[in-house]
């Protein structure tokens, strides 16, 4: 059955790094979907503003992810010698490695404060679980709070957390697995047998995500009991999105020709599709969020600026051929049931 704060069957998933904009959003919303802002790696003004953008264009009924980030243990020899590896690619894009900020927890503390203060509906967490204060807190200004599980222990700690909803994300999805500890071994289920594992153990309503990208998939799912399915790489394409053209490019490259999930980013494992990068690199990464991300941030945005997809990340699910170029409400309505 559909909660109340559920506008139809249909989630439209935050997407960090520029694909999610406040007219995504609203333009996916507008045709029934619960639309999500990404607050990761965005500074605490730039949220502010989108929050006000988004109800600029007439929406009362929004999300936000937050990341729930504690910083993962870092290989310090390892770092160092990926940056030596590293290092002659961003010198052929003009550009240095950046520096790593060892303070770095995305803001979180002050964005739920934000949040609470601005009431925004539906507040997502990632990468971990809301401390029972910030639950207690959000609960307090009215909002519903979900939290991503990839495995069904992390469902029963975010059900004993008190939120009110789990997205329960597959590794067929594109861009970060949510997972709460980066160093666990990877769940091997897919999406379908995650939906069942997560069931068994918690009465909250479920959003499944990962690969989703036409009506039949948002059946598939809603069978299995999930109340919707949260869809990000169905969106990448619209007019409405921030996807950069670079990404745009080569979601219809025919050189591309598979997803992968690799930490040679970020650190974390991220899906998207398989490049030069992954093809180089991938073994090499050591583990580390942030940290790799920052070290990387600047060889990827010298290499998007350039157009040069082959060493830029390119978050896409399982499904991403399937995406098409249209607007974000006539992708809803292709995927309503």
């Amino acid at each position: 059955m559909l909660p109340e704060w559920l506008p139809g069957p249909v989630v439209l998933a935050p997407m960090a790094g520029g694909p999610s904009t406040p007219e995504l959003v609203a333009a996916a919303t507008s045709a029934g979907a619960a639309g999500f802002l990404a607050s990761g790696n965005t500074t605490l003004d730039g949220l502010d503003a989108q929050i006000a953008r988004v109800r600029a264009l007439g929406l009362t009924h929004f999300g936000v992810n937050v990341f729930a980030l504690d910083r993962d243990p870092v290989d310090l020899a390892g770092m160092r010698a990926y940056a030596d590896r590293l290092a002659p690619e961003a010198a052929r894009f003009g550009v240095t490695l950046g520096a790593v900020d060892p303070d770095d927890d995305d803001h979180r503390a002050a964005k739920v404060d934000l949040l609470v203060s601005a009431a925004v509906p539906l507040v997502s967490f990632t990468f971990g679980l809301p401390y029972p204060e910030e639950v207690r807190r959000l609960h307090v200004a009215g909002s519903v709070v979900l939290a991503t599980v990839c495995s069904g222990a992390e469902a029963r700690a975010a059900t004993a957390a008190g939120v009110d909803a789990l997205i329960v994300q597959g590794p067929e999805a594109g861009g970060h697995r949510g997972m709460h500890d980066a160093g666990a071994p990877a769940d091997a289920h897919s999406l379908d047998e995650l939906l069942a594992a997560v069931g068994a153990v918690s009465d909250r309503p479920l959003i499944a995500a990962g690969g989703l990208m036409t009506r039949e998939d948002v059946r598939r799912v809603l069978a299995r009991g999930a109340v919707a399915a949260q869809c990000g790489t169905a969106f990448l394409r619209c007019p409405e999105a921030g996807t950069n053209s670079t990404h745009r490019a080569a979601l219809t490259d025919p050189r591309f020709t598979e997803t992968v999930a690799t930490r040679a980013f970020t650190g974390r494992m991220a899906r998207g599709l398989r490049n030069t990068f992954v093809d180089r690199f991938d073994g090499d990464a050591p583990s580390g969020y942030p940290s790799v991300h920052q070290m990387t941030r600047p060889l990827r945005a010298a290499a998007s600026a350039a157009g040069d997809a082959d060493w830029t990340h390119l978050r896409a699910g399982t499904g991403w051929q399937r995406a098409y170029a249209a607007p974000a409400a006539d992708i809803v309505r292709a995927l309503l049931p």
